[in-house]
């Protein structure tokens, strides 16, 4: 009853989305309504947990008519400072997404008003601990935009078009819903412009069985982690299926991340509020990872996951300072300047703790080329830090059919091989994309954990023996391939054709017979 409940509730709330967007389309582009839509459900969010957080502490104080949303302004004041302290941020009674919306109809300037009331919020958490986490929050939602409207009465109209749809969405409390609704509601919107989100967004979204996979792989063993970590970390969608995989309390310190980007960084932000995750348990950061890395002299991670950039350019060698970067020293050489994955894979390494498990998607072409990533694989064998290889299916991804790879880096084995996982089989097809389903990603996760050799799918070989193979990290190079066509006896297909031609033969026989009767009759 449960599931049928959830698939309802998800299957309501997309269809609200799915609304919305119709309702905005030909004004503003895809990406630029996501930001929208995000924007105005994080704000509606921020709003109902403050209210109810304020109401849940006056009910039980006794105060049962209590209502925060009824309140003056003035009145309100005297939470200001409690309320920065414990939730990060403060909202007027009269800034609440519910107060704003229910005048806006007759609003000339509800443009400005919005305009206010996300600086105010902004400003709220200024000075305090929290201010990082929300400053710029809503710079990428620009309610004076022409793409709203070319007068301000045209894009009044869309803002509270916008307050309304998103106000009737069925997103109930938090703890209420059987759905993650807020954080659903993203995911969704994610992947409904996840074909142009690597394009306009600059952004790689990864589907979500992906990061489910990643994030069950680095926790094999473990009921929790100390915190987790994603050094690309986009919208953070992989750190986020840590609280679903062990429950967001089983991260002791938080999400951390790092994004070059700084719209995505801002929407990694805002989806770590809608998945409930505090200011205080995620530390994201604006920075590129490679050149200024940030949470450096933090204690190392337990549990790393990443989908970074594939063979993007860095400065690399260009920098003389990095090659004495502790990151990237021990392998002796720097990642190419026209390919950082390795540069990636390296900080990782760096990052990660004693008894903690990387796992990071790979470009294919990283475990086969020469020159400095070919050394840099060799210091990865050499000290015994690659714990398998999977070969994941093609067209896995949005925005390219590429057969990917997941590399699971430890510090601390017990043994010196590697396993090698073809799992190029496991998808089920949905419409022009592969996906994994929960079966597959259970039929990898039992290969990746019993850690044994199968035939045509897992090789558990020896570090000495990829030595001798150039250190070439290819599955292919160690998982032979099912032969699929047909077996034939040649004998008996010899036998067969000789049957065939001596049957042939009989019927010829006849046939000039029949011809020499009929013939015969002719003449008489």
């Amino acid at each position: 009853m449960a599931n049928i409940k959830k698939e309802q509730e998800r299957e309501e709330l997309h269809k609200a989305i799915w609304n919305i967007a119709n309702n905005l389309r030909g004004s503003v582009d895809g990406w630029d309504f996501k930001q929208y839509v995000l924007g105005f459900m994080f704000y509606r969010y921020i709003s109902e947990n403050i209210t109810n957080y304020i109401n849940a502490g006056e009910h039980e104080a006794g105060n049962a008519d209590f209502d925060y949303s009824k309140l003056s302004d003035k009145e309100a004041e005297e939470a200001r400072n409690d309320m920065v302290n414990s939730k990060g941020f403060f909202i007027l009674p009269s800034q609440l997404f519910c107060n704003v919306r229910k005048h806006a109809h007759n609003n000339p300037d509800l443009n400005e008003t919005l305009e206010k009331v996300f600086r105010a919020i902004e400003n709220s958490a200024q000075g305090s601990e929290s201010e990082e986490d929300f400053k710029g929050l809503f710079d990428d939602i620009d309610v004076n935009s022409n793409k709203l409207g070319s007068t301000v009465a045209k894009r009044n109209e869309k803002l509270e078009k916008l307050l309304n749809d998103i106000g009737d969405m069925k997103l109930g409390n938090y703890q209420d819903n059987t759905i993650d609704a807020f954080g659903d509601a993203y995911e969704y919107l994610m992947g409904m412009y996840a074909s142009n989100a690597g394009k306009s967004g600059g952004e790689y979204y990864t589907p979500q069985e992906v990061s489910e996979l990643l994030a069950k792989i680095t926790v094999v063993g473990k009921t929790e982690v100390n915190k987790v970590y994603d050094p690309a970390c986009g919208s953070g969608s992989l750190l986020l299926k840590f609280a679903k995989v062990l429950g967001k309390d089983k991260v002791r310190q938080g999400f951390f991340g790092q994004e070059i980007n700084l719209t995505t960084y801002n929407l990694c932000r805002i989806n770590m509020f809608l998945h409930d995750i505090d200011f205080d348990k995620f530390d994201i950061a604006c920075e590129d990872t490679l050149i200024s890395p940030q949470h450096w002299d933090d204690e190392p991670f337990e549990a790393i996951v990443s989908n970074p950039p594939y063979s993007i350019k860095w400065v690399g060698d260009d920098n003389p300072l990095l090659i004495n970067d502790t990151r990237f020293s021990p392998a002796g050489v720097l990642a190419p300047k026209s390919k950082a994955d390795m540069a990636f894979i390296m900080h990782s390494l760096s990052w990660l703790a004693t008894n903690g498990t990387a796992a990071i998607v790979c470009f294919p072409g990283i475990f086969y080329r020469g020159g400095a990533e070919q050394k840099i694989r060799k210091y990865l064998i050499d000290n015994n830090f690659i714990d398998c290889i999977i070969q994941l299916p093609d067209n896995l991804f949005f925005g390219t059919s590429i057969a990917t790879c997941i590399m699971v880096l430890k510090k601390s084995k017990t043994d010196n091989d590697v396993l090698f996982i073809d799992a190029s089989k496991e998808f089920v097809k949905v419409t022009n994309n592969n996906k994994l389903s929960d079966e597959n990603v259970d039929n990898i996760l039992k290969l990746f954990t019993e850690r044994k050799s199968v035939e045509h799918v897992a090789n558990l070989v020896q570090n000495t023996k990829i030595g001798e193979n150039d250190y070439n990290l290819s599955v292919s190079t160690y998982v032979e391939k099912e032969d699929t066509k047909e077996k034939i006896d040649i004998k008996a297909l010899n036998a067969k054709i000789k049957e065939i031609v001596a049957h042939e033969q009989v019927l010829r026989d006849e046939i000039d017979k029949i011809i020499a009767d009929i013939e015969g009759g002719d003449n008489e």
